[in-house]
């Protein structure tokens, strides 16, 4: 069987060229005599892999020397409980801004935890757009403002980064991290899910300031403390090393393509190539404002949703896989991240006009 392009969600598709590399390197890692799976994650072998990878992801995204980079497991879904457990205290107070699924879920993970207000929310959009700045309500001497700069399900993505003055500013980047260029400075925290343009599910990075090290509470666990985790290198359990490998190898992938400059450029083009096409008919739609449309995850509805199965067949059959929309959505997502190359939008534009063609 042949490749197809493969627009998932997550776990996403990876470069073909690092799955070319893990294929090469899966049964003997070069000096080692055995795999990267069954190595030592003490042995100087690794600790080489671990040690370069986190140099990589540190220039990529200019990272400063004021940060820690961590690569923890438990994703993203276990940084929504480690941000509250290492940040506030019993009588503290988060801000929230509710956009889509995951900012949602964020929110009822921070409330087991503290005090968490609101501070804007699109459900009156049917998370079809990003609030306006200047309707937030934002708490004085919040512990921090946590936000989702990129829902996958619904395919809003901020346009801006939010100012916050003092108070720490918390991402959760799984959907956008490493698709263009970042000033990392911005943020208190920075926190991915690795299986969108990171590598393979397991692990999770999280870029923390230093300053934050020392809020955590006792009881949080030691492999969600953060400051703990860097003071062991990320090592204090046994880590996800097939996962940490993987993303140094999609890391050194990401610099041989230009950078995230490079990197942005794609993306964009990908992007708008796609809306155009979208935008052009009158067969399929997207339905968020423009200016907060997704870079990487582009949804889109056909005129009747009897058409949504033979879609599918269809694009499966001419391989243009993981299509379907999320069941809380429905229609069609195509999700474009950085492996993702722009045959694969072209081809998938081709049959949608080939399909409208026939059904429109």
């Amino acid at each position: 069987m042949s490749r197809v392009f493969n627009f998932s969600a997550g776990p996403a598709a990876l470069p073909v060229e690092v799955l070319e590399q893990v294929r090469d390197e899966l049964l003997e890692y070069p000096g080692c005599g055995a795999s990267v799976m069954e190595i030592s994650h003490r042995g100087e072998a690794f600790l080489g892999i671990a040690r370069q990878a986190e140099a990589d992801l540190r220039e990529l995204l200019a990272i400063p020397d004021s940060y820690k980079v961590l690569f923890l497991q438990g994703g993203a879904t276990g940084q929504f409980a480690a941000v509250p457990l290492n940040l506030t205290d019993s009588g503290s107070v988060a801000d929230y801004v509710n956009t889509g699924a995951w900012s949602k879920k964020a929110i009822a993970e921070a409330k087991r935890y503290c005090a968490v207000n609101v501070a804007a929310d699109a459900a009156a959009s049917k998370y079809t757009t990003v609030p306006e700045l200047d309707e937030w309500q934002s708490t004085p001497g919040a512990a921090y403002l946590h936000y989702t700069p990129n829902e996958t399900i619904g395919g809003v993505e901020f346009p801006f980064i939010p100012q916050t003055g003092d108070v720490p500013l918390v991402a959760d980047m799984s959907s956008t991290i490493l698709s263009r260029p970042l000033d990392v400075s911005r943020f208190g925290v920075i926190y991915a899910g690795a299986q969108k343009n990171i590598g393979p599910a397991g692990i999770a990075i999280v870029i923390v300031r230093e300053d934050l090290l020392d809020r955590a509470r006792p009881e949080v666990p030691t492999v969600f403390n953060w400051q703990a985790m860097a003071a062991d290198g990320s090592m204090l359990n046994t880590p996800a090393t097939f996962s940490w490998y993987v993303a140094g190898l999609v890391f050194q992938w990401i610099k041989r393509q230009g950078g995230l400059a490079a990197m942005g450029e794609r993306n964009l083009a990908k992007a708008e190539r796609l809306y155009g096409a979208i935008d052009a008919s009158e067969f399929y739609a997207n339905p968020v404002t423009p200016e907060c449309r997704s870079w990487m995850n582009v949804p889109f509805t056909l005129p009747d949703p009897a058409l949504d199965k033979p879609f599918l067949q269809g694009a499966q059959e001419s391989g243009l896989l993981a299509l379907k929309g999320h069941r809380s959505v429905g229609g069609m997502r195509a999700s474009i991240y950085n492996a993702m190359p722009m045959a694969g939008v072209d081809a998938l534009i081709a049959y949608m006009r080939e399909f409208e063609l026939q059904h429109g």
